[in-house]
């Protein structure tokens, strides 16, 4: 591993997600990982039901 890939690891570490990052985040991991197994779940799919889980 070279020295910057190094660095940049511990920064990665130290670094803080405001709320908005980690739901985006979130929705992210659930398309990419929904879309896998069925290519007509979409972003606004995934939008639409995390718009709604908020809600309850």
């Amino acid at each position: 591993m070279t020295e910057e890939l190094e660095i940049l690891l511990e920064a990665a570490k130290k670094a803080k997600m405001s709320q908005e990052q980690a739901e985006q985040q979130r929705r992210s991991f659930a398309y990419g990982n929904t879309n896998i197994e069925n290519p007509r779940i979409t972003k606004e799919t995934v939008n639409e039901e995390a718009e709604k889980l908020k809600r309850k």
